[in-house]
């Protein structure tokens, strides 16, 4: 997706530390906020997957049979979870796939997608969603986390949603997810 401006900025692959730092997983269990969307077997998206706080997790839950698709816009990014799953058993569940500036770049059908604290960076977001729904199953949902500290208030999240629902997705209420805003995302 394209960055256009300060608002829009991306996370910088130097601060990627934070992202998996122990203390968010107790905050932000992977496990435990998605539980509730996964079984085993699923195509999953983890779009803005950072350096796979959530992918590797995710792979573990789809299990051998199913799929994680880790899509970022930074090389680097892919670079760190590459080199986190390399030689594991996770390492065949994940594709990587490196996004451009407007397009995320995935065709291959989902049964899930997560946009973890990262669509306040995407400057066109109907365009996003719009890209996210011809990839979503008749019975897929899409999880949106937003952080409310420092980066996106109530209105700029209500904004957000208007724009799915502009763009043909179904927007309810999503899980309590510490300091942040959240949507599930329907095609029907």
């Amino acid at each position: 997706m394209a960055i256009d401006n300060k608002r829009n900025r991306v996370c910088p692959v130097e601060l990627a530390g934070p992202l998996e730092a122990g203390i968010r997983r107790w905050l932000q269990d992977p496990r435990k906020l998605l539980a509730p969307f996964i079984t085993e077997g699923m195509t999953v998206l983890d779009i803005g997957c950072g350096p796979g706080f959530f992918s590797i997790e995710l792979a573990r839950m789809v299990g051998p049979t199913g799929m994680v698709v880790s899509a970022d816009l930074q090389d680097g990014m892919l670079r760190k979870l590459a080199a986190r799953v390399r030689g594991t058993d996770l390492e065949e569940r994940i594709h990587l796939v490196k996004c451009e500036q407007d397009t995320i770049n995935v065709s291959q059908k989902i049964d899930f997608g997560l946009a973890f604290w990262m669509v306040h960076e995407v400057p066109d977001k109907r365009r996003f969603f719009t890209e996210l729904k011809a990839v979503m199953n008749e019975q897929s949902r899409l999880l949106i986390v937003e952080p409310k500290l420092f980066h996106v208030s109530r209105k700029e999240f209500e904004a957000t949603t208007a724009q799915a629902e502009d763009a043909g997705l179904v927007v309810s209420r999503g899980p309590r997810v510490w300091l942040s805003w959240s949507a599930v995302l329907g095609t029907a």
